[in-house]
């Protein structure tokens, strides 16, 4: 054995491709050898990054179709998995979707408790931000398995954080999601098996990408974990993203239904 990773062959289905995790994790499986389909929202003002990463992975000799559209719309996703579906059928290459990582970060950060009633939480934007971060996931997978373009070797990914077991200001709903997120990749790892498809949660540490600038008090998550981490610094996307292309491997479909931690050694001392 030389000691390098095997090739990995098929697509891999990117929500949230276009930035931070995803954007690092589609360009690291494009390296190992999938195709990627990537599924983003952004303006006009940052469709050139998309560009610019759909060039990077066709420079690799890989396809890379991407999609502009709300990944929580229910008729964005039938839209995006009829044409994933034309697409595979054309190649001749029907259940090619071996790897699905789910990197939606958009979500309400407001307190629960205010004096005044307008800056508190509201319904809707609870259950818009744990369906965006949690539910979606649920969907996706459902949609995929149905239309078998997924099948025996697969494996599902999630991004959480350690917002779903700490508390922070503003933070509750994405924490509410990201608690649900881990409780849906169990319910599917345990689903998902017999089909011989694996899922697990991916526990990033602290990273500075534009979901993390968008929290109040950033600066003190990302001092705070530049002190605890043993290596003296934050977690990067591609340190995550080299972890989920290992979890790609053969013979890693026993692990599943986890939450497993890609953060350095930050969350050791609590």
């Amino acid at each position: 054995m030389n000691g390098q990773q095997a090739p990995l062959h098929g697509w891999g289905l990117i929500l949230g491709a276009s930035s931070g995790f995803g954007e690092a994790t589609a360009l690291a499986l494009a390296r190992h050898g999938l195709h990627i389909f990537g599924v983003h929202m952004d303006r006009k003002a940052t469709l050139g990054n998309v560009d610019r990463i759909g060039g990077e992975i066709r420079a690799m000799g890989r396809e890379a179709v991407f999609f502009n559209v709300n990944a929580a719309d229910a008729e964005k996703r039938q839209e995006v998995l009829d044409q994933a579906s034309r697409i595979l059928t054309e190649r001749g290459e029907p259940g090619a979707v071996t790897v699905l990582l789910h990197s939606l970060a958009f979500g309400a950060l407001r307190p629960y408790v205010t004096e005044d009633s307008k800056e508190a939480l509201s319904q809707s934007q609870l259950e818009m931000t744990l369906d965006v971060m949690a539910n979606s996931l649920v969907y996706w997978t459902q949609d995929v398995v149905r239309r078998k373009l997924m099948g025996a070797g697969g494996k599902i990914f999630a991004m959480t954080s350690s917002g779903g077991t700490h508390v922070w200001p503003t933070y509750g709903a994405v924490s509410a999601a990201k608690a649900a997120l881990e409780a849906h990749v169990r319910q599917l790892a345990y689903e998902l098996a017999p089909l011989g498809i694996s899922a697990n949660s991916i526990r990033a540490g602290v990273t500075d990408t534009p979901a993390l600038r968008k929290i109040p008090g950033n600066e003190n998550l990302i001092s705070g974990a530049m002190a605890k981490n043993p290596h003296r610094r934050l977690t990067t996307p591609g340190d995550v993203a080299s972890a989920i292309a290992v979890l790609c491997a053969e013979g890693t479909r026993w692990i599943t239904g986890n939450v497993i931690g890609v953060d350095g050694g930050e969350d050791l001392t609590g």
